[in-house]
């Protein structure tokens, strides 16, 4: 089986479509993807843990997997979407893991690993930094209020939508810059463009409440990866990240990298969460 596969895997009511890669013994870890891509973000970055040794799960989460797909706003709150990523390792008889997270994946990451650190082993957020220090740049920082002005665009039911796909989806396909190569692209926004995918993946955004802005403290060892040139994160959030973790904590910044850092820097990327996963060794 080659990581381009999927396999599904039933958790409760819903059907994930997930790709492995690295051996059935190897210590796990989970790789959650962002908006707007899918597990195929990580193509470059799965075969590096693996040759590693570790067991590499990485899921198409809610409303990415077509068998996970519910309707309605209220089907894709964090809450639920955290018990996705348990309710998966639940299935697959994994006890503890480390995990990963892109842009979305990264909240999802953040949540899980304050919510059961009793299962989470190391934590790798990857663009998006704790919520709280998000939320208080958003407040205080012209910058980062500035860059995330597009979530109220996204937040807005079929106007997004109709936004995203008119022109044969161009402005989706422009999200990317030319940071994600152009077939891989392809792939998201034809995935995306399946029936009723953006909607649910724009879901994420208007489940948002304002809970997160006091997501609790993490107390499991950190890596936090962020390039500098992140379109949607600035560098007020990104330093201040390690203010809300009690644990051992590393802050790799990536020169001449924006935002797709598992598509444009997969090795570093690589490279990051290895130390991080030794270093609990």
């Amino acid at each position: 089986m080659t990581y381009d596969s999927t396999t599904p895997v039933t958790v409760g009511e819903l059907t994930f479509d997930v790709r492995f890669a690295g051996p059935d013994d190897g210590e796990p870890v989970i790789l959650l993807h962002g908006f707007p891509e899918t597990s195929l973000s990580w193509t470059q970055v799965a075969p590096q843990l693996a040759d590693a040794g570790l067991r590499v799960v990485a899921l198409d989460q809610r409303g990415y997997s077509p068998g996970a797909r519910p309707e309605g706003v209220e089907a894709y709150t964090t809450d639920l979407l955290v018990q996705d990523v348990i309710g998966l390792a639940d299935a697959l008889g994994i006890g503890d893991f480390d995990v990963v997270g892109h842009d979305w994946g990264a909240v999802v990451a953040w949540l899980t690993a304050a919510a059961h650190p009793e299962r989470v082993r190391t934590l790798t957020a990857v663009s998006v930094p704790h919520l709280r220090a998000y939320n208080e740049a958003l407040r205080n920082d012209p910058d980062q209020r500035e860059k995330g002005a597009y979530m109220q665009v996204f937040r807005q039911e079929g106007v997004a939508e109709d936004l995203l796909l008119a022109d044969g989806a161009r402005r989706l396909g422009a999200i990317y810059g030319d940071a994600v190569p152009t077939p891989l692209a392809a792939r998201y926004v034809a995935h995306l463009g399946e029936p009723g995918a953006l909607t649910a993946a724009l879901n994420w955004y208007r489940a948002m409440t304002a809970e997160l802005a006091s997501a609790p403290r993490t107390v499991v060892p950190t890596t936090f990866v962020w390039g500098e040139h992140d379109q949607a994160i600035g560098r007020v959030p990104a330093e201040a990240c390690g203010d809300f973790v009690d644990a051992d904590y590393r802050f790799v910044e990536l020169t001449d990298i924006g935002h797709w850092v598992p598509e444009q820097a997969p090795d570093a990327l690589a490279a990051a969460v290895l130390d991080r996963v030794r270093a609990r060794a």
